[in-house]
């Protein structure tokens, strides 16, 4: 009933509109009952008349498995796997040339689980501008951010829209005090480098790691990375993720084809407290630092990652 209501409403705007892009609901998660069976058959009803199907996912850490909420990106990176076959299976279906891309509407690390017990103990009455859903990020929150925007930009073949949520106190990377001044959490600098450095071309990076054991996924890669190109100047940026809490992880980056001359800038998120948070009273507390020790000689980047961090390397 959906899938016919959303084909109809879809019909309406193209007679006002026909150059919208419009978007099909998904799932909220690829652990609902419904997923997949839910986007076959409301893509079977809008395929020729939709541009995107939706998807939504939020990461907390549970019962203190810090090593399974390190790893969350695999969960986001087999969610847009899964929805893409998806969706390519309904097209060969309907023997449709037309390719659905995938609109993660939101995402974001949320503790919904304190929320609920926040609600519970006090039922809200609707007061006036109240504090909700004020998350405090600390450094393991960043480097799990980090990591889901790396798992976004490796699938921007197919992931063409992806919305934080969200931007300003709820759940955000910039907080404020009424009448009072505005600071960045620890989850604003990874998402300001990838918004000003991951754009171009990202390129297909093929990662060998070492794994880790996780009790949600199994054995996981410490190493999460990803690389864009600017076409316009032949720049490369390196993001990378190192998952592990206690070690440091060496990263060699083969860089063949490309005429890259030298390192032009390379920052860490890292901490020796990997719960250190900005606050009121500390807002710098946690800030990207100058990284040290990377050498790009000939076609090869090497550096060595902090135990638990999010790095960027920028290649002129």
């Amino acid at each position: 009933e959906y899938g016919r209501l959303a084909a109809e409403t879809a019909r309406a705007m193209r007679q006002m509109d026909p150059d919208l892009e419009l978007v099909a609901c998904g799932s909220s998660s690829q652990a609902m009952p419904t997923f997949a069976a839910w986007e076959a058959k409301v893509l079977e009803e809008t395929y020729d008349l939709v541009d995107h199907i939706s998807l939504h996912a939020y990461y907390e850490e549970k019962d203190g498995d810090r090593d399974s909420f390190l790893a969350s990106a695999v969960d986001m990176e087999s969610f847009i796997e899964n929805v893409v076959a998806t969706c390519d299976h309904i097209g060969a279906r309907l023997k449709s040339k037309k390719r659905i891309n995938l609109s993660f509407d939101e995402w974001n690390v949320w503790y919904q689980s304190r929320f609920e017990a926040e609600a519970a103990e006090n039922p809200l009455d609707w007061p006036e501008a109240p504090r909700l859903l004020e998350d405090s990020y600390s450094v393991t929150d960043a480097v799990v951010f980090g990591s889901l925007l790396i798992a976004l930009l490796r699938h921007a073949d197919r992931v063409t829209v992806a919305c934080l949520a969200q931007l300003v106190n709820v759940i955000a990377p910039i907080m404020t005090e009424p009448g009072g001044p505005a600071w960045r959490q620890t989850t604003f600098y990874p998402f300001a480098q990838a918004a000003r450095h991951g754009r171009g071309e990202v390129l297909d990076v093929r990662v060998d790691s070492p794994t880790y054991p996780t009790a949600v996924h199994g054995d996981v890669p410490l190493l999460q990375a990803t690389a864009v190109r600017d076409p316009r100047t032949g720049a490369v940026t390196v993001f990378a993720v190192n998952r592990s809490q206690d070690r440091p992880l060496p990263l060699r980056v083969a860089l063949g084809g490309m005429d890259l001359g030298e390192i032009v800038e390379h920052t860490v998120l890292a901490d020796a407290d990997p719960d250190a948070r900005n606050t009121l009273d500390e807002p710098d507390r946690v800030t990207p630092h100058p990284g040290v020790g990377a050498v790009l000689a000939g076609s090869a980047l090497s550096v060595t990652l902090e135990p638990l961090s999010w790095t960027m390397i920028r290649l002129a």
